[in-house]
């Protein structure tokens, strides 16, 4: 058997294991119908929402070189925001009183600047990497 087929297996049994773990961990859970729940809204967020919204940003706003680096700071700006957002929306205070320490809804805005303006440099770079160099000046070439 060959490096990669043990590989493959050993990451294939982590897996495994990862799942049998989790399934055992909701039905331990007092509330395992309000855990599936919750990660069926949360499938449901990414597949039905936030993917399709990612794409048809990528397909809509920006050239085929740039795709790919907007639809990722769009993912992440999407994950984080499914993150933040039970926190920002619950109603009354939280039940546990370290759960929002900070102001999440500021630090929420910080983060997709953050998003935002590294995905401008980048983008920015790679078209100034792009842009085609300009040989040496017409005066310079008549002096040779």
């Amino acid at each position: 058997m060959s490096t990669g087929n043990v590989f493959r297996y050993a990451v294939g049994g982590l897996g495994l294991a990862l799942i049998g773990l989790g399934a055992w961990l909701v039905v331990a859970e007092p509330d395992p119908l309000g855990v599936l729940v919750w990660l069926a809204g949360a499938l449901v967020l990414h597949d039905g929402i936030l993917a399709p919204l990612v794409f048809g940003v990528g397909l809509l706003l920006v050239g085929r070189r740039q795709r790919g680096l907007w639809r990722g700071a769009l993912l992440v700006a999407g994950c984080v925001i499914l993150i933040a957002l039970p926190l920002l929306v619950r109603p009354g205070a939280p039940p546990n009183p370290s759960a929002l320490p900070l102001p999440y809804g500021r630090n929420l805005a910080l983060v997709l600047a953050g998003v935002a303006v590294a995905a401008g440099v980048v983008h920015l770079v790679r078209r100034w990497r792009a842009r085609p160099q300009r040989g040496p000046a017409v005066e310079d070439r008549a002096e040779d």
